[in-house]
């Protein structure tokens, strides 16, 4: 039976306190860093749950976003790139809708069942913006979540699946529009999240033979905690014992990856036997019942939702998050000055080993790792005799760190584990906290934006746990 055969999640290191968006409100959320975006986190997370496994072993990767930074070009190929997959394997993005994420893992779960890949990575990432001053600025949250879908090794299997549609326009964002819109809440509360999700919920059961007190969590999306109190209450299920907690106050919503990035924080807790309701939302809604098998206690080893939250830092204030954002009026914003070259595509197609996966060389003579890519070895000098090897997994330590006195920007070198040095940016820290000998590691982050070419690379940043 087609399952989850691991997980993993990411949530970005910035919070924004929503006390700064209006004075009184309460809790905190998950923001973006202005490197950051829907590629970088669905990266980090797909990392998170590639750990301890054979990146040979998968067949396809799916992407699920509303907030790709492309209209045209896949997202998904870019990731397997960064996570080093196979070229030989299947890559498709979903979009369009806050069930993407849902979508692309019943499409692995059935290519998976119909033999057609044995293995599928399906992320699911979403940095979504909300007008300043609306609600849904405050409710939103950035993240990403990742699961490997096959048939053996399973921790989570799939029992089954129902899911229906609903045309309405409650929540929808057109090509031109920066923010979402979204209709009056009411509207989309009674008339489409709670009969819709419920419709979902009630004729999976319905196929299933089961009922509320037969699952051990119901995970769900929604817009308001109290809304999803009342979805669960409607349909049977304890709101106390049973919910799993929707993180409002931590975390947020982060769209597509929401429901996927609270199935995480609940397979973190779960136990063998404990049967899940997953439940989506977005025009429709889809729902799964999946079962824990005895795997799962093999398949901790992740930062998953946990680890992330503990590791935090906070926005200082509300018009740096406006300015990451890039929501400042032109002209208020004055930029530092940076001399960059504009992004080309030919050498980033070139070098796209280098880039993606972080390739280095590893001398075949000697044993010397070296990046960027040599011909010539610096420690025996032999000549074209080389293998590639990737650094982007390699933990390392900063061997030492200066400020860039134009941008400011923080720059480093850093000595991987095994062998290799690499000089590039430092991000996610402060120069006062930087010292000689940290532990480090790599993360995907965008580099610069020009010419409609967003341009990504691999900065360092202190171990997050």
């Amino acid at each position: 039976m087609a399952g989850i055969i691991s997980y993993g999640a990411y949530i970005p290191k910035w919070r924004l306190s929503r006390d700064l968006i209006a004075k009184g409100l309460r809790g905190e959320k998950a923001i973006a860093g202005p490197d950051e975006d829907a590629v970088t986190m669905g990266v980090a997370a797909v990392l998170d749950c590639l750990n301890g496994v054979d990146r040979a072993s998968i067949d396809g990767l799916f992407f699920a976003s509303t907030s790709s930074p492309y209209k045209e070009k896949q997202i998904s190929t870019i990731i397997a790139a960064a996570a080093d997959l196979r070229r030989d394997i299947f890559t498709a993005d979903f979009a369009n809708s806050l069930r993407a994420g849902t979508a692309a893992m019943k499409a692995a779960a059935d290519a998976v069942k119909a033999g057609s890949a044995k293995r599928v990575m399906v992320v699911a990432s979403d940095c979504r913006l909300g007008a300043p001053d609306s609600p849904f600025e405050q409710v939103s949250g950035d993240g990403a979540a990742a699961f490997l879908i096959g048939e053996d090794d399973v921790s989570v299997s799939i029992e089954a699946s129902h899911s229906i549609f609903n045309e309405m326009m409650d929540v929808w964002r057109t090509s031109e529009d920066i923010y979402v819109r979204f209709w009056e809440d009411r509207f989309i509360q009674t008339q489409g999240y709670l009969p819709v999700t419920g419709e979902a919920i009630s004729g999976l059961m319905n196929k299933t033979k089961l009922g509320p007190k037969d699952f051990s969590k119901l995970v769900a999306y929604s817009h308001d905690p109290r809304r999803l109190a009342e979805l669960a209450r409607g349909l049977g299920f304890d709101p106390k014992a049973q919910l799993q907690d929707p993180l409002p106050d931590s975390m947020g919503n982060s769209g597509t990856a929401y429901p996927l990035m609270l199935l995480v924080a609940a397979l973190e807790e779960a136990k063998a036997g404990d049967k899940l309701l997953l439940a989506s939302y977005g025009n429709g809604s889809d729902a799964f019942a999946l079962e824990v098998a005895e795997q799962i206690e093999k398949n901790r080893d992740h930062r998953g939702i946990k680890v992330h939250l503990e590791s935090k830092r906070m926005v200082p204030d509300y018009t740096t998050y406006l300015k990451w954002r890039k929501m400042l009026p032109k002209g208020m914003v004055i930029d530092k000055l940076y001399y960059w070259t504009y992004p080309s595509a030919p050498p980033i197609y070139r070098e796209r080993n280098r880039i993606y996966p972080l390739h280095g060389v590893k001398c075949k003579s000697c044993g010397k790792v070296q990046y960027p890519p040599q011909r010539v070895c610096v420690k025996c000098g032999s000549k074209d005799n080389f293998e590639e090897v990737r650094l982007s997994d390699k933990k390392g330590t900063l061997h030492s760190f200066a400020t860039e006195f134009v941008s400011g920007q923080l720059l480093g070198t850093v000595n991987f584990e095994g062998g290799g040095r690499m000089w590039c940016n430092i991000t996610d820290t402060a120069y006062e906290e930087l010292k000689i000998g940290m532990p480090m590691e790599m993360s995907f982050r965008e580099v610069i934006y020009d010419f409609g070419v967003h341009n990504y690379f691999w900065k360092a940043i202190p171990v997050r746990a």
